[in-house]
């Protein structure tokens, strides 16, 4: 069973598109956007398993510089 989740991230200053663009190459994420408020980043992502999950965190995800801090929250039932 896939998993969803939003994935909010802190970026270093002026680096808000660099980041999306190169988090949009990988599979898993289907929606980037930059947002205003405590988070400058927030990401849709579907993965096909927890362990898949994990391994885009911290694997893909922190293995960017310009990538500080993240928050997951996974979807527990989506709307229309």
């Amino acid at each position: 069973m896939s998993v969803k989740a939003y994935i909010m991230m802190n970026v270093k200053s002026g680096t808000e598109d660099e980041v999306c663009e190169k988090v949009l190459k990988f599979s898993e994420v289907e929606e980037a956007a930059a947002i205003y408020g405590e988070f400058d980043l927030i990401l849709k992502v579907k993965a096909k398993d927890m362990n898949h999950l994990d391994k885009l965190i911290v694997d893909k995800l922190r293995g960017i510089p310009d990538i500080l801090l993240t928050a997951t929250m996974l979807i527990a039932k989506e709307y229309r």
